[in-house]
């Protein structure tokens, strides 16, 4: 009998495609929610289940924003080919990601044992939620906001794709509350650094989701609930992008930084209850 059934699949995907992107923590919000529904959430099929759920938020920032990834796509290859196309800015972009991958593959291959162990912990959810939130309530009083997305430079890009080892390490730090507030630090302003945190999201995450995938299908877990869960969260999560990238236009991170404190004083009040155990 599968550990997670259909209807806690789409329960799940809602969770994973509304989180993911926002700045709130995807990987802390599972694992809420899992240890709500009873599920084992330090289970290696249940770990591997969430990490291919988030196929489907991958598959949306793809569809999303195809027209910029096809861009980056045609000039990285012209720029492979002729010498003279690699001043284009978007073939530089294109390798930029990559270079910025590197540090969360090397730490999630290095740290492994810590991720599916002790820093799984609820109780490591809860405090990387308050203090995620203070990064980003630093990054939103500090950062300038003077610079758009043409002015993003490679170390900036660096600086932005190491950030995710936070939430890597951390869960409930959040990759996208990291990224983001590494961006505003760096002066980007909050649609430039929204938009390269999705960006640095697709690498990350795909590679995360194919890793875990050979414990999320067989076993403990049927391939129905993964199925369901993907395609939930990959529906969810493009009404999300779409919904963040007006809201950033026009607003601060104001209104995720207080959900931020009070999700995290709330956990740390259902622990300590025994209301929900880790």
């Amino acid at each position: 009998m599968s550990v997670i059934g259909v209807g806690q699949a789409v329960i799940l995907g809602v969770v994973e495609g509304v989180t993911e992107f926002l700045p709130i923590s995807s990987t802390g919000h599972l694992k809420i929610a899992e240890g709500l529904l009873g599920i084992p959430v330090q289970d290696a099929a249940v770990v591997g289940f969430t990490a291919v759920i988030q196929m489907g938020a991958i598959a949306a920032v793809l569809v999303y924003f195809f027209a910029d990834l096809r861009r980056f796509v045609v000039a990285w290859g012209r720029g492979l080919a002729h010498r003279e196309a690699r001043r284009d800015r978007d073939y530089r972009f294109a390798w930029w990601v990559v270079f910025a991958t590197v540090p969360i593959v090397v730490a999630g291959l290095l740290c492994q044992p810590l991720i599916k162990g002790p820093l799984g912990s609820l109780w490591v959810v809860a405090g990387a939620l308050i203090v995620g939130s203070g990064v980003m309530w630093v990054a939103e009083r500090v950062g300038t906001q003077a610079r758009s997305e043409d002015d993003a430079t490679l170390r900036d890009v660096m600086l932005v794709g190491t950030s995710q080892i936070l939430a890597l390490l951390f869960p409930g730090f959040s990759r996208s509350g990291a990224t983001i507030a590494t961006a505003l630090l760096c002066n980007l302003d909050r649609v430039a650094a929204t938009r390269m945190s999705f960006f640095l999201s697709i690498p990350a995450l795909t590679g995360a989701g194919l890793y875990e995938l050979k414990d999320a299908v067989g076993g403990p877990v049927e391939v129905l609930p993964v199925l369901v869960g993907t395609v939930v969260s990959f529906v969810v999560a493009y009404a999300s992008i779409a919904w963040l990238l007006r809201y950033v236009a026009r607003h601060t991170f104001g209104v995720f930084i207080v959900y931020r404190i009070l999700l995290g004083a709330a956990l740390f009040a259902l622990l300590g209850t025994g209301i929900l155990t880790d």
